[in-house]
């Protein structure tokens, strides 16, 4: 019997076991946002120790942070054959709105063959299914065809605050040839696809202000300058009418896709009109020269997404605003440094601040974007992984948001990582009603054991990135 029928086998006859025991993890509330979870996301980070231990791995600890703990564990016994650091993140977003849930979110349901809970698909669904793959090579097998390590921290919902500073102390302890993870999600249904790259992130808040307060309109209108108008003057200025950024060296660092890159995403064939019917817009919208997916995949971004200022209560006010404001979020792609970028937006912003006004400038969210190539072995491996078990062929795909993480283990273990996803976008992660499609759950269980497999025929320098 092959490796792919005795996992098949197995996962078959423990799947009711399988399913309760994530049911299990799903009812701890590891809510890592709120405070009063704190003793739940200890419950977590123990359950999730336990569960590695049991399934026979190795070296199992619940390593302290300044916040929520990171529960690691490792089998390093296949001599000769690559180690394998798998991440993943026990914690899970708050609930609320809680009456939207049909069901309550921390009692896993079973739905038309979907189970309903907070973390049912991010993440505790994903890290458990490679848990419970370690479990049947195993027992299938009795030992692994590769050396694996876990990696799994409390804190990715809160952005991840303190596992650099931890991956940095733990270089040694976290050494591996790939990072595997499974945080992200499907072209669609039985449509696998293997994440290559995530854009970065730059964020900055815009503050304009004026006089010392409000002013009455009729008294100083035309005569002083209005926060409002300067700030909207001040905006317009980033985009040109198609989307065009006009940040001078905004596009300086940007790595172009490579042909066969945007050829791959020819053949998705993905249907732009489908999107703007979805999305009730008569026309999609940005740079020229690019398809939709290539302007959310390949292209950086600056957005505006979030203005304020002013009265905004029912009738009308008759002031010129004293203060403004503007909240703007970059995506980046591959080469675009954060700190650059950030230090371009405050030069453009004091080139282009208009008269009458003082303009400050707060820096938020930074995120390195993060590409492995997508010929890479360990990649290409992963789609064959996909394609045994789903029997269709595998999609490479980035990814159009930012998981600061990664970008992260890329910079400071300096490894290949590749996102392999069980998810679907219309999963509600992070919503009222979060589910995970147990099709997928069943079929990625098999996906996760067999690319171990495929793994295994590598060796180290192989999987070089």
């Amino acid at each position: 019997m092959s490796h792919l029928n005795e996992l098949n086998s197995y996962f078959e006859t423990k799947r009711e076991e399988h399913l309760d025991e994530l049911k299990q993890f799903l009812r701890i509330p590891s809510v890592s946002s709120l405070s009063e979870h704190k003793e739940d996301m200890r419950t977590a980070a123990e359950w999730l120790s336990k569960s590695l231990q049991d399934v026979g791995l190795e070296n199992v600890s619940i390593d302290e942070t300044k916040g929520h703990p990171v529960v690691y564990a490792d089998w390093l016994h296949a001599e000769g054959k690559p180690t394998i650091l798998v991440y993943g993140h026990y914690d899970v977003q708050p609930v609320d709105p809680l009456n939207l849930w049909e069901t309550e979110p921390f009692n896993p349901t079973v739905r038309d063959n979907k189970l309903y809970a907070r973390g049912a698909s991010d993440d505790k669904g994903q890290v458990y299914m490679h848990v419970k793959a370690i479990e049947a090579l195993f027992k299938t097998n009795g030992t692994l065809p590769v050396n694996v390590k876990f990696c799994i921290e409390g804190e990715e919902e809160i952005g991840s605050p303190n596992l650099p500073e931890y991956v940095e102390a733990n270089k040694e302890k976290l050494s591996a040839d790939i990072i595997v993870i499974s945080d992200t999600g499907m072209q669609g249904p039985g449509k696998p696809a293997v994440c290559y790259g995530l854009r970065g992130l730059a964020g900055v808040q815009i503050e304009v202000k004026g006089p010392k307060g409000d002013l009455h309109s009729g008294l100083y209108g035309g005569g002083v300058q209005n926060s409002i108008h300067a700030l909207v003057e001040l905006l317009a200025s980033f985009r040109d009418q198609e989307g065009t950024i006009q940040v001078d060296g905004f596009y300086d660092n940007v790595r172009e896709a490579t042909a066969e890159e945007r050829a791959a995403y020819k053949e998705l064939d993905f249907d732009e009109e489908a999107l703007k019917k979805e999305l009730q817009v008569d026309e999609l919208f940005g740079e020229k020269g690019f398809t939709h997916l290539e302007r959310t995949w390949i292209r950086p971004t600056l957005e505006v997404n979030g203005v304020f200022g002013g009265f905004s209560g029912e009738g009308i006010k008759t002031v010129l605003p004293a203060e403004a404001g503007a909240k703007i979020t970059c995506r980046l792609v591959p080469d675009q440094d954060p700190d650059e970028i950030v230090a371009k937006l405050k030069a453009h912003i004091e080139k282009h601040k208009p008269v009458g006004v003082n303009v400050e400038v707060t820096e938020f969210d930074k995120g390195k974007p993060f590409i492995t190539p997508f010929d890479h072995p360990a990649i290409q491996a992963a789609g064959r992984s996909y394609e045994k078990v789903y029997q269709v062929p595998t999609s490479y795909v980035r990814g159009g948001g930012s998981i600061p993480i990664v970008a992260a283990f890329d910079e400071i273990l300096g490894l290949p990582v590749v996102l392999m996803g069980f998810g679907l976008a219309s999963e509600n992660f992070h919503a009222p009603n979060e589910h995970f499609h147990l099709e997928n759950f069943d079929q990625g269980l098999r996906v996760i054991g067999d690319y171990y497999y495929e793994l295994s025929k590598f060796n180290s320098s192989e999987l070089v990135k």
